[in-house]
This record gives C-alpha cells, sequence and structure tokens, in this order.
C-alpha cells in the first residue's frame, strides 16, 4: 500500500523479455541481477516513487511515443540499470518496468557517449 493505494508491479516487453533471459541462466552475474530485480519490485509495492524520476525533457522519443509522461530509474546489481514508468487510478498505483539493461545500452538509450 502507498498512499491507500494497492500497487501492483508489472514487466512489459523488452524488460520481461531480459528477466526471463537471466532467470534462465545460471552464472553468478545473472543470478545476482534476478536477486536485485525481485528486491526492487519489492521495494516497489512499497513506495512506487523510489527511484530516480529522469526530467520530463530527457525521456528518450520511443517513450514519448508510448506515452509515457513519468520515467524512474533503479539501479541494479553490476551496473544495469530498470526503467519504469508510473500509472495510477482511483484505487491503484501501476509502475510498469519498461527495460532492464547494462550500463552501455542504458547509455544508448539516453543518447549518452
Amino acid at each position: 500500500m502507498f498512499l491507500g493505494k494497492e500497487v501492483r508491479v508489472f514487466m512489459k516487453g523488452q524488460a520481461e523479455d531480459s528477466f526471463i533471459e537471466l532467470k534462465s541462466k545460471n552464472d553468478k552475474e545473472s543470478q545476482s541481477l534476478v536477486r536485485s530485480i525481485e528486491r526492487m519490485i519489492a521495494i516497489l509495492k512499497q513506495n512506487p516513487q523510489y527511484g530516480n524520476p529522469i526530467k520530463k525533457e530527457l525521456i528518450p522519443d520511443n517513450f514519448k511515443k508510448l506515452g509515457i509522461s513519468n520515467l524512474y530509474r533503479v539501479e541494479l546489481s553490476n551496473y544495469w540499470r530498470m526503467l519504469y514508468t508510473i500509472e495510477s487510478s482511483r484505487i491503484e498505483i501501476f509502475c510498469f518496468i519498461l527495460n532492464i539493461v547494462d550500463h552501455p545500452t542504458y547509455d544508448k538509450i539516453f543518447g549518452y557517449k
């Protein structure tokens, strides 16, 4: 519960694919990332605004085209990043995890060099 509302967390698209791929691997790095993601999901259920908000003008165009007007970033183990957005109704808050990426991919998404 957050502000008296139920919080639900969903993975979409690339994030879901990455999570499934990481769970299928048995190496230490992948398992560490899976635990880190699961820990962040538990945190988001308690506080969906836990992540660092990304300034509106820095939200990549491909997210804006999907109608995403707020974007948050959380750091995972091994320098990976998780990007998510928040939507709300009168009864519930929804966190949609959009991307789970390594640092070079994160830099590419935001056009960093």
